[in-house]
């Protein structure tokens, strides 16, 4: 068991087989403070990790089995703008053909478009996944635990954002989280997990760190999203440049 002391985010490893049953409290080491045991990661505290089912095995609540591409209203109305993306696309090709979109992006081609998986609560899915697809982003939204699961495993996604909140009946997202934690290394370096949260502080490293996540936004900036998720992408580029380099490896 891990708790994490709510005054100075000290994470401490609880032996299972020696805690007492029920609730619990104990001193943090670094502040001197209380911690219950009910002080658990936002995450993990879903009993849905320890579960061994998978919801893509269960009946699925919706006739998709992955998540649908999201559509800007006025792209469904008229398809005639792929055209231009077709013609924009190639120009930039053309432009920067000979530096393999190599650059701000550390190495990532600038014309390819991130895949997002958007899992959150019904109130904020439409705004955030409208959000991301006019600043350019490939906007997958799963509408219940099925979706997100399966549209994990068989899209090559780039960004994963999550709601604590996510379909709450079918413990989404704790089936999420476990199916990034179950990912080999070299999967889960080629995936930037987000969270979301109503609490924490956006751009927060030690929260990220506590809840497994590479980066955390707070709810209230999601206005913001695409600028902070650029710059913790680049910085996350940037971390793993060698690391690309030496596998021939594009940037995320």
């Amino acid at each position: 068991m891990i708790l994490v002391c709510q005054n100075c985010s000290t994470r401490l490893q609880i032996d299972d087989e020696k805690s007492p049953a029920g609730n619990f409290s104990v001193r943090c080491p670094k502040c001197n403070s209380t911690v219950n045991s009910t002080s658990t990661s936002q995450l993990s505290e879903q009993s849905a990790l320890g579960v061994g089912g998978s919801p893509s095995t269960e009946r699925q609540r919706y006739e998709r089995p992955t998540a649908p591409a999201f559509q800007l209203a006025e792209e469904a109305k008229d398809s005639s703008n792929s055209m231009d993306e077709t013609v924009r696309a190639l120009l930039g090709l053309l432009s920067k053909g000979a530096q393999q979109g190599l650059g701000d992006n550390g190495g990532r081609e600038s014309w390819t478009k991130r895949k997002v998986l958007v899992c959150t609560a019904e109130a904020h899915r439409e705004s955030i996944a409208r959000k991301l697809t006019e600043d350019g982003y490939q906007v997958y939204v799963a509408e219940d635990t099925r979706q997100a699961v399966e549209t994990m495993r068989a899209n090559q996604l780039q960004v994963v954002l999550l709601d604590p909140l996510f379909d709450t009946a079918e413990q989404g997202a704790a089936f999420v989280v476990r199916e990034i934690n179950i990912m080999r290394p070299p999967h889960r370096r080629r995936l930037f997990f987000v969270l979301l949260s109503p609490s924490l502080r956006t751009m927060d490293a030690h929260a990220a760190f506590l809840n497994n996540a590479n980066a955390v936004v707070n709810i209230n900036d999601v206005d913001d999203l695409s600028r902070v998720l650029d710059v913790a992408l680049r910085e996350f580029n940037e971390l793993y440049r060698e690391f690309y380099g030496a596998l021939n490896l594009a940037a995320l």
